[in-house]
């Protein structure tokens, strides 16, 4: 059955991620243009994150739970895609913040696009949370391995090929070694030799210039 240990990889990344993106965002000053088109570029990077994992999970977990969970599994489910459209609405308000702002830098689209990135951080951390604690032990009872490869494999279709690099750094950076390894058999030979030291490399340099560290605060959930 389905290994779901890699879910809890995920879901560290992305609270770590969109618990500092809106302090990022509101770091920004008026008017600053570049800085603001590094910073819009990591938003839109995480963010399509979030909506390739959600709507891998809308599409191929929350259908066979149901299917062959009870009714007890029902309830649950319900919630998390209640909390999916919650998150999704604050998704489409990020959306429609970023252009403007990545392009003038603007105060206004500024602290907008922070709020929103705030409103979607406090369902994330409630959402990850119910979900390790009612779905993943439902995942391992009743979807396959082979299942929950293809999840993860979904999942990730949205990522440009240029960016996995470091979408794969951002999830090693806490992410289990055994884990990782486990996550690395499924990708082709060159990957599985070379991203356990390409990634750290990659979100290191890449942390640097964001966060100004290399080492940026770990995810507190």
């Amino acid at each position: 059955m389905a290994d779901i240990r890699d879910m809890y990889m995920a879901h560290i990344l992305m609270r770590r991620e969109f618990g500092l993106a809106a302090g990022v965002v509101r770091a920004v000053d008026g008017g600053d243009v570049s800085r603001a088109e590094l910073v819009a570029d990591h938003i839109a990077l995480i963010a399509g994150v979030l909506h390739g994992h959600h709507a891998a999970e809308d599409a191929l977990l929350w259908p066979k739970l149901l299917d062959r969970g009870s009714d007890e599994v029902a309830t649950v489910v319900h919630l998390m895609e209640g909390h999916h459209e919650t998150i999704d609405a604050a998704y489409q308000e990020i959306r429609k913040e970023l252009g403007p702002w990545r392009a003038d830098a603007d105060v206004a689209h500024r602290d907008a696009l922070a709020d929103a990135l705030e409103r979607l951080n406090s369902v994330l951390v409630e959402h990850t949370a119910l979900e390790e604690r009612h779905i993943l032990p439902l995942a391992e009872k009743y979807i396959t391995a082979a299942e929950w490869q293809e999840l993860g494999t979904q999942a990730m279709n949205d990522v440009p090929k240029k960016k996995l690099p470091l979408a794969f750094g951002m999830a090693m950076y806490e992410g289990d070694p055994e884990v990782i390894k486990e996550v690395l058999r499924f990708a082709p030979f060159m990957a599985r030799l070379t991203m356990p030291f390409v990634g750290p490399r990659v979100y290191a340099s890449y942390a640097k210039r964001l966060y100004g560290t290399a080492t940026p605060p770990r995810s507190a959930a």
